[in-house]
């Protein structure tokens, strides 16, 4: 969202609307548990119903998780720092999706390069996504109170569409094959930078976005608004140039993370998240059990929403996956255990997603026997969960555990016994469990 968190150097005063709009995210709903009272380790676990994974029953494909980099407001990821995001060994995020900043001025690309290129010779998607058009390219007109907003002038959409394309080809001819490219970064909430109505948005689509030469990105909405893509996925025209749905979660409630019309007549495209930290960006990406709120965050953007993938904002900050000496942070640690684990191309299936209250499960298949079962648990108690997996010939459960005094730690091995297993969940602890 870009420039209106709490950084500094960056363009742009924080609007009060906005400032209202996120100050509701801390105080929505996440049924976060107390904290376990002392002596809460020698409870004895609450048992939960048996569960069962069923590989037959598919959802969406993973396309992966990751975050953004942005040379020109924060500086670059340093060498090390790349390898921490986007290796997949200890002590590494494992992210596979790389986002990256397109600047109306072409002078500022070639920052964009050497993160993005080592980004995918390590296994990661890269996208893009502009703030500004040119400014040759762009007016100014009356929004609301705003008399200064910005928007592509009417006869500029073939050029802004070359613009875009011209990114593609630069970092192509740089080594870098860009996976999609976006139309414009949250058109409908845009004081700081360039806005869009939907219908601006859908003639874009329809009129020039096809000759764009990969993928396209649309529409970034702030908050999931689903006005703002209906119009899209109600114009055929406008949908056959469209390759993914894209989306901010920035105080967006779980309960419209749900979106039919896309399942009505998205059938070929994407749905991917492309923004958002959460709960906020006041707080230390550390505090725990705060941080556990991202891993109910990124299972319902999962489970909910059934997104394909999740990018955070910043890479490196306080408040992200990775502090700023370059160390994963708690937060970090929650999307690890989604992103080490679940890879491209795993495909999520079917598995009770809330056994019991503050228990959140999600399940995803990969080649062979592998089978992924990340687990919440944001209550205050030790949970005992037995699952039982359908047609998986695999003899034992690998595990990782991030708690309070843990990060990423490796377990015992659990045996499985005619196709079931018992796994252990302690008091508001993230647990990925592995099959093979």
């Amino acid at each position: 969202m870009s420039v209106h968190d709490s950084d500094s150097g960056k363009t742009g005063p924080l609007l009060p609307s906005r400032r209202a709009v996120l100050a509701t995210m801390s105080a929505l709903p996440v049924f976060a548990a107390a904290p376990p009272a002392a002596g809460a380790t020698r409870t004895p676990s609450l048992a939960a119903a048996t569960v069962t994974v069923d590989p037959s029953v598919t959802r969406q494909t993973i396309r992966g998780f990751g975050g953004m980099n942005h040379p020109l407001w924060i500086g670059d990821l340093t060498s090390a720092q790349r390898e921490t995001a986007f290796g997949n060994g200890d002590g590494q995020l494992g992210f596979s999706v790389l986002r990256i900043f397109v600047s109306e001025d072409k002078a500022n690309w070639s920052r964009e390069v050497a993160t993005a290129k080592r980004a995918i010779e390590l296994g990661a998607t890269v996208f893009a996504s502009p703030w500004n058009p040119p400014a040759q390219m762009v007016e100014t007109f009356v929004h609301g109170q705003q008399t200064n907003a910005k928007r592509l002038r009417y006869n500029m959409y073939g050029a802004y569409a070359q613009h875009l394309n011209d990114f593609v080809g630069f970092m192509r001819s740089n080594g870098v094959n860009l996976y999609a490219i976006s139309v414009q970064n949250e058109p409908d909430y845009a004081h700081d930078w360039t806005w869009w109505t939907p219908d601006e948005m859908t003639t874009f689509l329809r009129e020039n976005a096809g000759s764009i030469s990969t993928r396209v990105i649309a529409p970034e909405s702030f908050q999931y608004v689903k006005s703002f893509s209906d119009p899209i996925l109600n114009d055929p025209a406008a949908l056959a140039n469209l390759d993914i749905l894209g989306a901010h979660l920035y105080g967006t409630s779980f309960q419209n993370f749900p979106y039919p019309l896309f399942k009505q007549k998205g059938a070929g495209k994407e749905l991917w998240m492309t923004e958002v930290y959460y709960p906020n960006s006041s707080d230390s990406a550390d505090l725990w059990p705060q941080a556990l709120d991202v891993g109910e965050h990124v299972h319902r953007a999962m489970v909910d929403a059934e997104f394909q993938a999740y990018v955070w904002w910043y890479i490196r900050r306080g408040y992200g996956p990775m502090r700023e000496d370059g160390r994963i942070s708690k937060r970090g640690a929650a999307m690890a255990h989604f992103s080490k684990y679940v890879r491209p191309g795993h495909v999520r299936i079917a598995v009770t997603a809330n056994p019991q209250p503050n228990v959140y499960l999600s399940a995803y298949k990969g080649s062979g026997s592998r089978v992924v079962i990340v687990a919440v648990n944001k209550g205050g108690s030790q949970v005992s969960q037995q699952f039982t997996l359908q047609n998986n010939p695999s003899s034992g459960v690998s595990s990782w555990l991030t708690d309070a005094s843990r990060t990423l730690a490796s377990q015992s091995r659990i045996t499985v016994s005619n196709g079931s297993f018992t796994g252990q969940l302690p008091a508001q602890s993230l647990t990925t469990f592995v099959t093979g």
